[in-house]
């Protein structure tokens, strides 16, 4: 499937950017990752475009909130970081047999069990050419109609005009061809049930590695059969691209969405794939049985999601364009001084909501501005929908008291009446 040319770059266009975004994090300052955790995050909160150029740019948000003076309270203990990893190697041990045969008993019972399974080899130099890789890999176990284990694959998703790489834990290559996503978590699961915060956290960071995952189905289902050379060569093209070792920034191409039902399927006359491979929406979230080591597994269904976070991330603002509003000399190094720290991360606009404290390192810092200036976002995201036009806490007292407002505005009219009703309780008489 070939992609409309108005997505496709051009190289100076994505150089500059490059040199813009390297400056913005900082000479000096490698940069951060995106992993999934940070894009469900990020497509939680699309109107903040703070957190948005920051991830573009790859700044390391809890060094940068430490150097603000307002750490961030969460992150995974080292404790808890090798218990994961010890259990993962568990559930893919003897080449992923225990992984499979969850998959099989889970997903798809009626498919040939799974006696030995093939995992690859998905080594390979630099995030680019082990995206190829991953993607040349794909397509041979989609040929092959065997079961495949691909171990730590690495996707690419555009996000805002930058690609953001994704490591999901497992991609399980069905006998008819589709692809099944899988997440390992430490967490247990008590009498066959999690924790159901947990569980949605996975579930929302599965969903954008169903995401990457169709963008590359997409871009294999147009290929000659027997031809993944060329599928391969096609996805390096896309994603190769001359920049320094420090930035993965170049810009993407996305295919446009392919309809679910009418993935899967390949012409036998031609010999042409005509339809991608299909991504199921239903993904094996594996986690330890009750208080043992021994694994188990739930069927996860990411379809909501996969939609919620899709079209959160086609809202977010091209990270060129708020490069573009920003002072000149921009930078978020966290070595530069606080002073000049405040005033280049302030000069980003920043969209704070109470949910932020679970999901961002700045969340601190901005909830003591948000607080600072009476924004009634801070009070949380659904008081400040139903708030209209009233923005700021002052803003609000002052309608209920009759002082400011439309009162034929069904938000002030509602703020006057809650403040009878609580002038009546206390006993006292409104003016």
């Amino acid at each position: 499937m070939r992609e409309p040319n108005r997505e496709r770059v051009p190289p100076a266009r994505r150089t500059g950017l490059r040199q813009r975004l390297a400056e913005l994090r900082g000479p000096e300052v490698p940069p951060q990752p995106l992993d999934a955790r940070a894009l469900a995050a990020l497509a939680a909160n699309p109107g903040c475009k703070r957190r948005a150029i920051l991830d573009g740019a790859g700044v390391n948000k809890a060094a940068l909130a430490s150097a603000l003076g307002s750490p961030s309270a969460f992150g995974q203990s080292q404790f808890a970081f090798m218990r994961g990893n010890a259990f993962e190697a568990r559930v893919k041990a003897d080449g992923g047999a225990e992984l499979l045969r969850l998959v099989h008993e889970k997903l798809d019972a009626e498919a040939v069990p799974p006696t030995a399974g093939t995992v690859p080899d998905l080594s390979a130099v630099g995030p680019e050419g082990r995206t190829a890789r991953t993607a040349l890999a794909l397509r041979e176990a989609t040929d092959a109609g065997v079961w495949t284990l691909l171990d730590h694959p690495l996707l690419a998703l555009d996000v805002a005009g930058s690609p953001a790489f994704l490591e999901p834990d497992a991609v399980v290559v069905h006998p008819d061809g589709s692809w099944t996503v899988v997440e390992i978590k430490s967490f247990p699961m008590l009498d066959g049930s999690a924790d159901a915060a947990k569980v949605g956290a996975a579930a929302r960071q599965a969903a954008v590695y169903v995401l990457a995952l169709e963008r590359v189905a997409a871009r294999l289902g147009a290929g000659p059969e027997g031809r993944a050379g060329d599928a391969a060569h096609a996805e390096a093209t896309l994603l190769t691209v001359p920049a320094p070792s420090d930035l993965p920034t170049a810009a993407l191409a996305t295919p446009p969405e392919t309809p679910t039902e009418a993935l899967g399927t390949r012409s036998v006359q031609d010999g042409i794939r005509t339809r991608p491979p299909e991504v199921r929406h239903t993904v094996l979230l594996v986690c330890p049985k009750d208080f043992s080591n021994l694994p188990t597994a739930s069927a996860v269904d990411v379809r909501k999601q996969r939609s919620v976070t899709r079209r959160q991330l086609d809202r977010l603002t091209r990270i060129e364009d708020i490069a573009d509003l920003l002072p000149e000399g921009t930078c978020f190094s966290p070595d530069l001084p606080t002073a000049d720290l405040t005033a280049a991360v302030e000069s980003v606009p920043a969209t704070y909501a109470p949910e932020c404290l679970s999901a961002c390192e700045l969340a601190f810092h901005c909830r003591d501005h948000s607080r600072a200036e009476g924004a009634v976002t801070s009070l949380g995201r659904s008081l400040r929908a139903e708030l209209g036009g009233l923005t700021t806490v002052d803003d609000v007292l002052s309608a209920a008291r009759g002082e400011t407002g439309d009162p034929t505005d069904p938000a002030v009219a509602a703020l006057r009446r809650a403040a009878e009703l609580r002038a009546e309780a206390l006993g006292h008489t409104t003016c």
